[in-house]
């Protein structure tokens, strides 16, 4: 793997740990550079509540642009709020918290879900 992998993976582990510890579901980013997917996992992180991905049929976009993190930000939320869960843990799985990422996590807020 290259360095700046690596590096993203540790500083995911070291948040992780921290989330753990809280009684809250976790909503986990992955940006590969075709894709953007998201997962909604339960607080011991064992189970999948709800996902999304720009690979689905009904998606808008196919990119993995802002407008497509856009989409799926709401897309997400709304599944969540649909299974009763509106306060959750945003795991930005390591990725600094700009571009794609923000945009997601702000679309997410306004869809209706609390981090």
């Amino acid at each position: 793997m290259s360095e700046k992998n690596l590096s993203r993976l540790r500083r995911a582990k070291k948040t992780r740990m921290k989330i753990r510890e809280q009684a809250t579901p976790r909503l986990s980013v992955y940006r590969s550079s075709k894709n953007f997917y998201a997962q909604l996992f339960d607080n011991l992180g064992s189970n999948i509540i709800t996902s999304a991905s720009t690979l689905e049929k009904d998606a808008k976009s196919k990119n993995n642009n802002m407008d497509s993190a856009k989409d799926l930000g709401k897309k997400i939320a709304e599944r969540a709020l649909e299974n009763g869960i509106k306060k959750v843990v945003f795991d930005r799985s390591g990725y600094k918290y700009h571009g794609r990422i923000k945009a997601f996590a702000d679309s997410a807020r306004e869809a209706g879900l609390e981090f």
